[in-house]
């Protein structure tokens, strides 16, 4: 593997289409404003890199990214690439990781609206994000130990795992699919309206009209804070380990809690089971918590 190393590149597409190379204490930037500077390439392994001019990393194949960062300017930086790894590394510009398969992120910091979108095959573990529009539409996600904040998370994603994670996010999981979140703290408005077959295990659901318009959705052993107008017309089966302040019209299932404010039935043909019973003092989900 041919190593550059200690040099600055801003022409356009400086190393366009190069095959196993390894790019060490590099920075793309300067004057001439160049984009795409390692498009087209495989088997690329970039070191404690800087990153600020745009397109960067577009139909790279065999991708290792470690100690580097990526500023706002740096847009769209990954694009249709696939088998990448990025560790310890900083994602700050709009629009990263796009259409790309098989990623493994591990201590990253994202900062960077709409990052994500229609990826398949991502697991992220000790990772921090800022972003809207996070992961819209992707597949096959698997987060560890994964701290999030923003707006419109995760919505028509399919077939992912969460653990141990904490989400502060408004309208996420909307329209997802086949999705299990696991010991993690969900908090924000709206949560997971018009999903199906979602599973939330032993969590924490915090906020407003949360779990509406739901099929095949299961709740096993949660807490739930400041949540009013609940599971409205959703097909659900829920154990909630602390009390509900409302649930709205649940078309189906059954939901278990130790008090309920108030059940409101005000829809025909709303028939889901709400049984009110004592239970066992709840486990604290998560390390996240």
């Amino acid at each position: 593997m041919q190593t550059i190393q200690n040099q600055t590149f801003d022409a356009e597409r400086a190393l366009y289409g190069s095959r196993g190379l390894r790019v060490v204490n590099c920075r793309f930037a300067g004057p001439a404003d160049g984009e795409s500077a390692l498009k087209e390439c495989e088997n690329i392994a970039v070191e404690n890199c800087f990153f600020d001019l745009r397109y960067p990393l577009w139909h790279d194949h065999g991708l290792a990214i470690r100690s580097s960062e990526m500023t706002a300017n740096c847009r769209a930086a990954l694009w249709y690439s696939d088998h990448v790894a990025i560790e310890d590394s900083k994602l700050h510009g709009i629009k990263a990781l796009r259409e790309c398969a098989d990623v493994a992120m591990r201590g990253c910091d994202v900062v960077s609206p709409e990052f994500g979108w229609s990826v398949r095959g991502l697991a992220m573990a000790d990772c921090t994000a800022d972003s809207e529009y996070f992961m819209l539409r992707a597949r096959g996600l698997h987060f560890t130990n994964v701290r999030m904040r923003g707006k419109y998370s995760f919505q028509y994603i399919e077939d992912s795992t969460f653990e141990n994670c904490t989400f502060d996010t408004k309208d996420a999981f909307w329209h997802a699919r086949n999705v299990t979140v696991k010991n993690s703290v969900v908090q924000g408005e709206y949560l997971a309206w018009y999903c199906e077959n979602m599973t939330f295990d032993h969590c924490k659901i915090i906020g407003t009209q949360p779990l509406c318009y739901c099929k095949g959705l299961r709740l096993i052993d949660c807490e739930m804070q400041d949540t009013d107008l609940a599971f409205e017309r959703s097909e659900v089966e829920a154990t909630v380990t602390t009390p509900i302040l409302s649930i709205k019209n649940p078309l189906a299932g059954h939901i278990t809690a130790p008090a309920v404010g108030q059940v409101i039935r005000d829809l025909a043909g709303a028939d889901g089971v709400v049984q009110v019973q004592s239970q066992t003092p709840p486990r604290t989900p998560g390390s996240c918590a």
